[in-house]
């Protein structure tokens, strides 16, 4: 299990963060230079130089998000001028697609960053251009709540599996939803019904708590507290639930960190939430106490189960139940080895994970629950601190990604695998780098006093 650091310091990473900039500048830089946009939008690195995977285009807002987030970090005009320029000229299909369940990657990380950018006063006021991303925000979050299956308890967003498939990813898509109604967007259906995008919203957060997520008790009493399945099955036709499932990681009955860190985050940054809305808008949902201590339930399980079952250095491999991690012997006592002969590590789900860790320790501070809090805001500190050196950091001069041995989709076998290795290793994702970007500027805020960032920030 992880080997919290209890006596790291925020500032203490100052001089790590500097460092990252410097790199995170250089490689946006390389992409822009070198990447040929013609072919779709990049997804991950092979040999060192971002490629594309005809799947979904669900990374293109990672790539211009990275460049707001560098702007945002380092005040660099120049980035954010490419990043608004791009996000103009290239973004409007991703408003308006009703085949994918990304809508809180790609839109929220563009569009919701400008706009929290203008409202900070890091933009100078549009009246015109504030209005113009509001408008992209509230159209995808009524995109993304289209794609709707109902069951007993509620319903949820359906993956672009089908209306069967339920991600535990999803729950970062929520932010979409949540912005476009406090925004004052309505959505309408058939017969000008109008549907409420923020109770959409709760429904899949109480799905993903109560089928993505174990808890070792009831249903699960077979399972552990904090397990998470990628895909929930139900049957459309009844609304019942019928198995978990997983696309990209190794079974239903395993973990698959990425997916386990999308619930980290997104349970979260939704707490946080809560305590932006008033609670008369809550009462019609069950009320704010109730859909804050589902929340956090799913969090610390979440994160309590990321602690435990991630080696000390804090960078999970791929899968918790991974076939050959056997093979490694007392693998979770020891530093990861992205270098090792059985199974790749996943960077990618610490970048993810981080923001839960420090998120979950910062809320539960806040609420007087100073001894957990602290655990897992250092856990999250342990990981960051050892994201941003090597053999994780990116510093070679020709390589395009950022945050290195990060894993895309094993069981397809998309990710490249260099000479000489029996598994891979030492590339990177588009939304790891992305999420690198986010954790580095989340603490640095914290650092120097600075607004306390949240994707609601462009709500204020």
């Amino acid at each position: 299990m992880m080997r919290i650091n209890k006596s790291l310091k925020p500032a203490d990473l100052t001089s790590k963060l500097q460092r990252f900039w410097q790199l995170s500048d250089q490689k946006i830089h390389l992409i822009e230079n070198q990447y040929d946009e013609s072919k779709g939008s990049p997804v991950y690195t092979v040999d060192g130089k971002y490629s594309t995977r005809g799947w979904t285009e669900w990374t293109q807002g990672f790539q211009y998000g990275s460049a707001i987030l560098q702007f945002d970090a380092t005040g660099d005009f120049k980035m954010l001028e490419t990043a608004r320029r791009k996000v103009l000229e290239r973004m409007a299909p991703h408003i308006s697609h009703t085949g994918v369940h990304d809508h809180g990657f790609n839109n929220v990380s563009t569009y919701g960053n400008l706009l929290r950018l203008m409202l900070e006063g890091k933009l100078p006021f549009n009246e015109w251009e504030k209005n113009f991303y509001e408008l992209a925000l509230k159209i995808s979050g009524a995109m993304q709540a289209s794609r709707w299956t109902a069951i007993k308890s509620g319903g949820y967003i359906h993956s672009f599996n089908g209306a069967h498939s339920l991600f535990v990813d999803t729950i970062r898509s929520c932010r979409s939803l949540v912005i476009s109604h406090l925004l004052g967007h309505v959505f309408q259906g058939e017969g000008d019904i109008k549907i409420n995008l923020l109770e959409r919203a709760i429904q899949h957060i109480q799905a993903t708590a109560s089928y993505s997520v174990f808890y070792g008790e009831g249903r699960d009493s077979f399972d552990v507290w904090g397990r998470t399945a990628h895909e929930s099955i139900f049957n459309v036709k009844d609304g019942n639930f019928r198995c978990p499932n997983s696309q990209q990681g190794y079974s239903g009955f395993t973990t698959w960190t990425r997916g386990l860190a999308w619930a980290m985050c997104g349970f979260t940054e939704q707490l946080e939430l809560l305590d932006f809305i008033s609670k008369n808008e809550l009462t019609a949902f069950g009320g704010k106490e109730a859909l804050s201590s589902m929340m956090l339930k799913a969090a610390k399980a979440t994160c309590d189960f990321y602690i435990e079952n991630t080696p000390t250095d804090g960078i999970p491999y791929w899968d918790t139940g991974a076939p050959n991690l056997y093979k490694m012997g007392d693998y979770l006592n020891k530093p990861a080895n992205p270098f090792n002969d059985f199974e790749p590590v996943d960077s990618s789900a610490a970048a993810i994970g981080v923001q839960g860790l420090l998120r979950l320790g910062k809320y539960l501070i806040g609420k007087g629950e100073t001894e957990a809090g602290t655990k897992y805001f250092q856990a999250g500190l342990t990981v960051l601190n050892t994201l941003l050196d090597e053999p994780y950091l990116s510093t070679g001069e020709n390589h395009q990604g950022l945050l290195l041995h990060s894993i895309y989709h094993r069981p397809n076998g998309w990710d490249f695998i260099p000479k000489g290795s029996k598994i891979p290793n030492g590339e990177s994702s588009m939304w790891g780098d992305y999420h690198i970007r986010e954790a580095c500027l989340y603490l640095q805020r914290i650092i120097n006093n600075e607004n306390y960032y949240t994707y609601f920030n462009c709500l204020r």
